[in-house]
């Protein structure tokens, strides 16, 4: 099965992977499952490092070394992604994470994640 990765349990699956969830470190570990991290996180983590949110030494290297250890293939932002956001309700006010959302009900994803805001979406969320 694919599962698209929320940012936070990406970034623990490579840093801290005891954050996760028993269930969530099986799915990340395991050579069975593909996982799949949306440009949407990429640029969130980006963003924060950049202004000081979170400490990572050189994103731009560190961030494909990441996705290339866990092996996850990345998820482009496609315009129906954006419009679908358009839809949902205001449950949550981030729109990394909404449009995280957004590319799970449009690719039919389960989403890997511990938000509670996100799990009161009509989508999918394994923790």
């Amino acid at each position: 099965m694919t599962y698209l990765l929320d940012t936070a349990p990406f970034l623990w699956a490579v840093t801290d992977p005891s954050k996760l969830s028993r269930r969530a470190r099986r799915l990340c570990e395991s050579q069975r499952e593909t996982l799949v991290v949306s440009v949407a996180s990429l640029w969130e983590i980006v963003v924060k490092c950049g202004v000081g949110g979170i400490r990572i030494a050189n994103p731009a290297r560190s961030l494909p070394d990441w996705l290339a250890g866990l092996g996850a293939r990345v998820l482009p932002v496609e315009a129906v992604h954006a419009y679908a956001v358009y839809g949902l309700p205001p449950v949550h006010r981030d729109p990394f994470d909404r449009l995280l959302v957004a590319q799970a009900i449009a690719e039919d994803l389960p989403l890997l994640t511990g938000d509670e805001f996100i799990a009161q979406y009509p989508v999918r969320c394994v923790w």
